[in-house]
């Protein structure tokens, strides 16, 4: 997939960060914080796919900061919690919460910049994930895990390749797949997947983020993956 983004190089003392968004924001798509009760991640088809091709973006760009303004976004009603920001990034760079608002003061001129995902790599590593998973996931290493954070209403992802790609593909299920579930042509949410098996086991209740699947609201104009453009179904 194609990204269309902004590069951002500001510098918080000695230290130069790279930071990228997206070009166009994520209009519909939103994100409650899972530290406080239940994380949903709402989204329509086109949110979902590129926020998937973002995680796959951040898994192979490890000393990049991936930043997804969603406190804007269009507000949902099936939505809970006060929606929050989202940040991708490597533990390898050292980014702490505490730095972002310094940080993202200082996102004001960006330059273009267009990537291209490898769909084929992304799924090999996501792969290798779910099978480390299956076979040990209560003995996993924090380092195979998305580490969560949330500080000036942003919430910071921690991970690794592998388990970048793996979000990324539950991304994908979720915006192929919630088109077709009962009940989203008359505008309801759907809960498609989740992303709670890839983050931290701990004592006592464990955060949680679900993925849900909502269309806009011209969702007659939509066109189910696999249908042609030129199919018009009868009156």
């Amino acid at each position: 997939m194609r990204l269309r983004l902004n590069e951002f190089r500001p510098r918080i003392g000695p230290h130069e960060y790279r930071v990228v968004q997206p070009r166009t924001p994520l209009r519909h798509t939103t994100l409650s914080d899972p530290l406080k009760g239940w994380g949903y991640l709402l989204g329509d088809h086109d949110g979902l796919s590129r926020l998937a091709a973002l995680f796959s973006f951040a898994a192979f760009s490890r000393h990049t900061v991936v930043h997804v303004p969603l406190r804007r976004s269009l507000p949902r009603q099936v939505a809970p919690g006060v929606p929050v920001g989202l940040v991708l990034v490597h533990r390898s760079p050292g980014l702490r919460p505490y730095v972002w608002p310094q940080l993202r003061r200082r996102l004001t001129r960006g330059t273009p910049l267009t990537v291209r995902t490898d769909e084929r790599r992304t799924a090999a590593h996501a792969d290798a994930w779910r099978c480390r998973w299956e076979d040990h996931w209560y003995r996993m290493d924090v380092r195979d895990r998305i580490r969560p954070a949330v500080h000036a209403r942003t919430l910071f992802l921690y991970g690794g390749r592998d388990v970048f790609a793996s979000a990324c593909v539950h991304l994908e299920l979720a915006a192929d797949f919630g088109p077709l579930q009962e009940g989203v042509d008359r505008g309801r949410d759907v809960l498609v997947t989740s992303l709670t098996t890839h983050l931290p086991l701990g004592h006592g209740p464990w955060p949680k983020l679900d993925i849900g699947f909502q269309a806009r609201p011209s969702y007659r104009h939509f066109r189910p993956p696999g249908r042609s453009a030129r199919y018009h179904s009868p009156a």
